[in-house]
């Protein structure tokens, strides 16, 4: 590099650059990563101009754009407005439009689609087109074009930069020109996609506020009417009523839904309550889950297979989305699938029209889209492992399902219709009594309704008579393994997923046998901190210290005395699973007394 030279204004100047250094293809790399890496190419064009000015020495760089309007296009148009990055040599109070281009040249390749290199600036643009407080009048000036696609008549943007003529090798200019177009052209795809998605996702968002407004004149038009029941829902609380209420409203349009909510909140019975309440009712619902294949099954399985393509396949298959053309898809865990199927599955999202695998016809299938997810996917999408573009495609109208704990007041109906499809699957004619109902609406069960269902599928298996107490259930006799799973579950590997509100582990119900700790107590377990009943009605507080190990024997020794030494007996009375007070036994090494 040269020395270092000093402005007009007396303050320092960049190093001059020696055009025997330059990197034209260390600067289209560089460009491309910080382009191609960026969720906002505009926004990191600073850093792109900065690339061209270390790497190859063109100074004052600067990016001008239309609007999506196309504001600007015509003759008479100010371009420079549009100026949104540029980089300069010149003194910070010269306006920002003349440091960035020279207007006529910034227009006529605007107007022309041309690239435009002027090595006479002044001669050609005029004295007032050279930088301000330039040092001098020996400038080269480079504009290329950014096109809104590749061979597109339709010029979007102009990018420049000026080249010092008084450098001691004279430069390339026609290198320069070929290292600018290649960075428009990486600029253009990536301003192209950017605005595409940026697009898709208004119309899709203009499409949703049209159907919602829709539904609600027609729901204001059918409020008179009572609602029949939707078959399979069970429930009449405000959380319940509420989803409800959104699906009778959505399901009338072709609207994408994405269902969200924790495991076994029943987001495949009311995707079938979408359908069922659609105008493609009597057409199929077709449903698969892409948690359970693997990605190269699951491309055969929703898009088919022609004859002989991979090894295995004897014959020609239909993918789900042909079997599900003119009905409802249902794809439940849309959250698994890989990053190279998301842009597979885009593509028949966004045109309706794919191919079987090994196949070379198109194929174009009608299908109402009914997503569900218990995972995060704007935390997902912020990590780069769900495309954005897919994101806005899916979800359109979320509705999110409530966790049973959030509709405690469901449970007895919900138990009462588990237990009459017990009776009637195995011939049997078991009820509960009062006790045992209020003893289940006291649980929170983290697995929702499917772990209500097991509990009651259980406790009618394995009780003797045909009436069901509140002694019976595997809570009461310390076989219950809920509590302690709800303790364990923290971040991602929680099966719920993480879209709970409040992570409250659950009660333990007095059994009626020994003492219990006071109603103001929670129980503690042994190197655990406390447990948070939600009867202690405490705020959260950091977890105390944990107890001494003596302290833990010694009340480990005072419950199996009161208890007998029967330890399911005070397993109940420190809030412990029989598991866990056996091995804190034989972590203490206390030995068991025979009376």
């Amino acid at each position: 590099m040269s020395s270092t030279s000093m402005t007009l204004s007396g303050s320092p100047a960049l190093p001059k650059f020696d055009v025997r250094e330059r990197f034209p293809l260390d600067t289209v790399c560089e460009a491309a990563k910080i382009l191609t890496g960026a969720s906002d190419p505009v926004a990191a064009m600073p850093s792109v101009l900065n690339v061209l000015s270390s790497f190859m020495g063109l100074q004052m760089g600067a990016l001008a754009l239309l609007d999506d309007s196309g504001a600007g296009q015509t003759a008479s148009g100010k371009v420079n407005p549009f100026v949104i990055a540029a980089t300069s040599r010149g003194a910070a109070s010269a306006p920002a439009a003349s440091r960035a281009m020279p207007v006529a040249a910034t227009r006529a390749v605007f107007r022309t689609g041309v690239a435009l290199v002027s090595c006479d600036v002044a001669g050609e643009l005029g004295p007032e087109a050279l930088p301000p407080q330039a040092p001098h009048d020996r400038f080269a000036f480079i504009a290329v074009p950014i096109r809104e696609q590749v061979h597109s008549p339709y010029v979007i943007g102009v990018l420049g930069a000026w080249r010092d003529l008084t450098e001691e090798v004279y430069p390339n200019i026609d290198e320069d020109q070929r290292v600018m177009t290649m960075v428009a052209s990486i600029l253009e795809q990536s301003v192209k996609f950017r605005r595409l998605v940026a697009r898709d996702r208004e119309r899709l968002m203009e499409e949703a506020r049209l159907a919602l407004r829709h539904a609600n004149e027609k729901s204001v038009a059918e409020a008179r009417v009572p609602a029949e029941p939707i078959r399979g829902i069970i429930g009449d609380s405000p959380a319940i009523k509420s989803v409800i209420a959104q699906i009778r409203k959505v399901a009338t349009t072709r609207t994408p839904v994405l269902l969200r909510g924790e495991s076994g909140t029943g987001k495949e019975l009311f995707a079938r309550a979408v359908h069922a309440l659609s105008d493609r009712k009597d057409k199929p619902f077709v449903k698969v889950n892409c948690a359970a294949l693997s990605q190269s099954l699951l491309e055969s399985e929703l898009f088919g297979h022609e004859k002989g393509s991979f090894t295995g396949a004897v014959a020609q298959k239909k993918g789900r989305f042909e079997l599900a053309d003119k009905g409802t898809l249902f794809l439940d865990e849309i959250g698994e699938i890989g990053p190279e199927f998301q842009v597979k599955l885009l593509r028949i999202l966004q045109e309706g029209e794919f191919e079987r695998v090994g196949g070379a016809k198109t194929l174009r299938v009608d299908v109402r889209l009914v997503t569900a997810t218990n995972r995060d996917l704007e935390a997902a999408v912020a990590r780069g492992a769900f495309r954005a573009d897919l994101y806005f495609r899916i979800c359109v109208v979320p509705i999110l399902l409530p966790p049973l704990r959030d509709r405690l007041e469901d449970v007895p109906k919900l138990a009462q219709a588990f237990l009459d499809r017990f009776n009637e699957q195995n011939g049997m004619n078991k009820r509960m009594t009062p006790q045992a109902v209020s003893a289940l609406a006291r649980c929170q069960f983290p697995g929702n309704v499917r772990e209500l269902e097991n509990c009651i599928s259980r406790v009618a298996a394995l009780s003797s008579g045909t009436e069901i107490g509140a002694q019976e259930l595997a809570c009461h006799q310390g076989t219950c393994l809920s509590a302690e799973l709800w303790r364990m579950q923290t971040g991602e590997q929680s099966p719920i997923g993480g879209l709970a509100a409040v992570r409250t582990p659950l009660p333990v119900i007095d059994s009626g046998v020994g003492q219990r700790p006071p109603a103001t107590a929670c129980p503690i377990g042994f190197g655990e901190g406390p447990a948070t009943a939600p009867a202690c009605q405490a705020p959260a507080a950091p977890p105390p210290v944990e107890p001494e190990p003596q302290d833990e024997r010694a009340r480990l020794v005072d419950a199996m005395e009161r208890a007998g030494w029967v330890q399911a007996k005070a397993a109940r009375l420190l809030g412990l699973t029989p598991r866990q007070i056996g091995y804190a036994l034989k972590k203490h090494n206390i030995p068991l007394r025979r009376f």
